[in-house]
């Protein structure tokens, strides 16, 4: 394989997610972009096979206190309509259904993720996540489902975790990309998500690491490959 799959971040975590281990065991250049510092993402080359927008603490909403914002929200704009595969993570996933017009913000009563959580496919998500599956989740904020996109998984708490939009665009809630060191990371820096209604204890984050973190890690790699790769299995 060859090919730019450009990657958005929102902030200076290493580069050690499972996203940029997919690039570079499959041949893909991993181009990472991080236009909240200044960074331009730049135009869509013949050879940008694909991006993934990451996480981040930025409401997508705020484009007037955040303006870097729609750079980000025009590039998602342009990759859809050049129906380049596009994947949205959290806050990424955020700006895809922003950009397409529906609600995204908090629940009443502001319930959180953060840990591992059960994730259910719906009927249409099927093909995409056979099974319930434990994925790491780290939000309060809930994206709704746009007009003409397909609601793909929920969990208990939230009933929008994942959607399609056309054939190559999806938006996740949740966080298959982060590692079991990536988590630990978030244990200590997100560690004011303690005490809030929903939340893991950080005993129970580390039982349910240890028992789901591999098929997690199984599950998001074959998606990235169904991506990013369709016709070369």
């Amino acid at each position: 394989m060859s090919g730019r799959i450009v990657i958005i971040r929102h902030g200076d975590d290493p580069p050690d997610d499972r996203v940029y281990t997919y690039c570079h065991e499959n041949g893909f250049t991993p181009d990472v972009r991080k236009p909240f510092k200044g960074e331009p993402i730049g135009y869509l080359a013949e050879d940008v096979v694909g991006s993934v927008v990451h996480g981040g603490p930025f409401n997508v909403f705020e484009t007037d206190k955040h303006p870097f914002l729609l750079d980000e929200h025009r590039w998602i704009e342009t990759c859809m309509a050049n129906d380049v595969p596009l994947l949205g993570i959290c806050q990424g996933g955020q700006s895809i259904a922003h950009v397409l017009d529906v609600y995204v913000g908090p629940r009443d009563g502001e319930p959180h993720e953060f840990g591992y959580y059960a994730l259910h496919p719906t009927d249409a998500g099927k093909s995409v996540l056979p099974d319930s599956l434990h994925v790491v989740q780290a939000h309060f904020h809930e994206f709704e489902v746009p007009r003409g996109g397909e609601l793909l998984a929920y969990s208990n708490a939230f009933p929008q975790q994942a959607f399609r939009y056309g054939q190559s665009t999806y938006a996740f809630q949740f966080h298959a990309e982060v590692t079991v060191e990536g988590f630990r990371r978030w244990q200590r820096d997100f560690s004011f998500y303690y005490g809030n209604p929903g939340v893991q204890t950080k005993e129970e984050q580390n039982r349910l690491m240890m028992e789901h973190d591999q098929r997690q890690a199984s599950w998001f790699y074959g998606f990235l490959e169904n991506l990013f790769s369709p016709n070369d299995r």
